[in-house]
């Protein structure tokens, strides 16, 4: 195996175990980098003598963290002092960062090493990353808007990455290309210096190949251990309380994929969980909730750069700030209301349960230009439509959702199963998908 295909885990342990040199895993990436981009076109950017500097100075630094001597990628909207944040648009084209982030400075103090940065859907505004391919199957879509980032993870041309989710963006691509994706607590992650989309549904979070590395990117960006503590080394799972969604989320999904959730919940079942049926409540004003938020509030970030230079924004993406100056306020009062509402009825629904286990994406990743999808029952849906739509919630009500692989489908593309906690119980949640994950590479193996 290469030392580009190692987990966080893995390199993080050779590295301080003197097994290998940050520079011995830089170079690996970076050589794995330049096999894959010219097909999968993951990044904006790559700044290898940047990436070469910062493994020579990790190797010298005491080891102080699971990230030391690590390259990972940044999503482009993801600020670095002195780099340009184009957000994969001509709009952005001259700009420079100032200084870093918040998430960016406190890998940087941690001593990641900064490969470059990641495409993603002009602005954050879309679920396909057009410019970007997927990892599995280039002829198919990438999903967004992180798509380079999780193609990047997916395909060996980073060990980690950093992406950001307003209804789905780090949950949809990590799923589609097989890999873990976990949009923490909303307000969990800082978001200063990072790209807005929408406000008060943006979220920051790691991609990673597994849950493990999920939970160690987490403890650095928050600067609280969240990796092993309370995760039995067996799985044993009793006490508990998975909640099964008896709507909503296996409504218009895929066959093979329903199938494989459904095989992930029975295996949380044989590690002790009790499953529980729940019904999802007000599932008619979700969609109506989160565009009702997420349109105007884009379309006031963009509001002077829509005006002056609308001609550089893509087809796609100015429609939709467009379509933002037409909604009143009183529409996005009616919106805060009704986010308001749900967020107190998925509280109860949370007194009942520990966890949902559900499907993180209703298909896997379809072919590159496909518009529609035809269900069954007749109903065509946006496919932008159907990858948001079971992932939305969770930015509507703040509560954190971790998304991993649990199968794939005839064609080989990969199915993520989403497991959702209340507000703070990224714990329980990591706890839960590691345990899952446990027994899958068992199977593999």
């Amino acid at each position: 195996m290469s030392l580009a295909d190692l987990t966080l885990a893995e390199a993080s342990a050779a590295i301080r175990n003197r097994r290998m040199s940050p520079g011995e895993l830089v170079e690996d990436v970076l050589a794995r980098i330049d096999e894959v981009e010219p097909r999968l076109h993951a990044y904006v950017a790559v700044d290898a003598d940047r990436a070469r500097a910062e493994a020579r100075a990790a190797e010298r630094a005491e080891i102080r963290s699971p990230v030391q001597g690590v390259p990972m990628g940044l999503k482009d909207l993801i600020d670095v002092a002195g780099t340009p944040t184009t957000a994969s648009s001509r709009v952005r084209a001259s700009h420079l960062a100032e200084k870093d982030s918040t998430v960016a400075a406190r890998l940087k103090a941690a001593g990641a090493v900064l490969l470059g940065k990641t495409h993603t859907h002009e602005f954050a505004y879309g679920l396909t990353t057009p410019q970007t391919h997927n990892a599995r199957n280039p002829s198919r879509v990438a999903g967004g808007s992180s798509g380079g980032s999780a193609v990047a993870v997916a395909a060996g041309a980073a060990i980690f990455a950093l992406g950001t989710d307003t209804g789905g963006s780090i949950r949809v691509p990590a799923a589609l290309n097989g890999v873990v994706g976990l949009k923490p607590t909303y307000g969990l992650v800082p978001g200063n210096g990072v790209t807005s989309l929408s406000w008060s549904l943006d979220h920051v979070g790691p991609i990673t190949r597994t849950v493990e590395d999920a939970a160690l990117v987490l403890s650095v960006l928050i600067g609280q251990n969240v990796a092993s503590s309370g995760w039995n080394p067996d799985g044993d799972l009793r006490g508990l309380r998975v909640g099964v969604p008896v709507n909503h989320y296996f409504d218009h999904i895929a066959p093979t994929t329903e199938a494989a959730v459904r095989e992930g919940i029975d295996r949380l079942a044989a590690l002790g969980a009790e499953v529980v049926d729940v019904e999802i409540p007000m599932t008619r004003y979700l969609q109506a909730t989160h565009w009702g938020l997420m349109v105007p509030e884009a379309t006031a970030y963009h509001e002077r750069d829509l005006r002056a230079v609308p001609d550089q924004y893509s087809a796609d993406v100015r429609v939709l700030l467009e379509a933002g100056e037409l909604m009143s306020a009183g529409d996005y009062l009616r919106a805060q209301r009704a986010r308001t509402l749900l967020r107190q009825e998925w509280a109860r629904l949370f007194e009942k349960v520990d966890v949902l286990a559900a499907p993180t994406v209703p298909m896997t990743a379809v072919p590159a230009g496909q518009e529609t999808v035809t269900w069954p029952d007749g109903t065509v849906e946006a496919v932008s439509d159907a990858y948001v739509r079971l992932s939305a919630p969770a930015n509507i009500t703040g509560a954190p959702a971790l998304t991993l692989p649990v199968g794939q489908d005839f064609d080989g593309m990969p199915i993520g199963l989403q497991l959702l906690a209340r507000p703070h119980g990224e714990p329980v949640l990591l706890r839960t998908g590691h345990a899952l994950e446990r027994t899958r590479l068992k199977v593999a193996r």
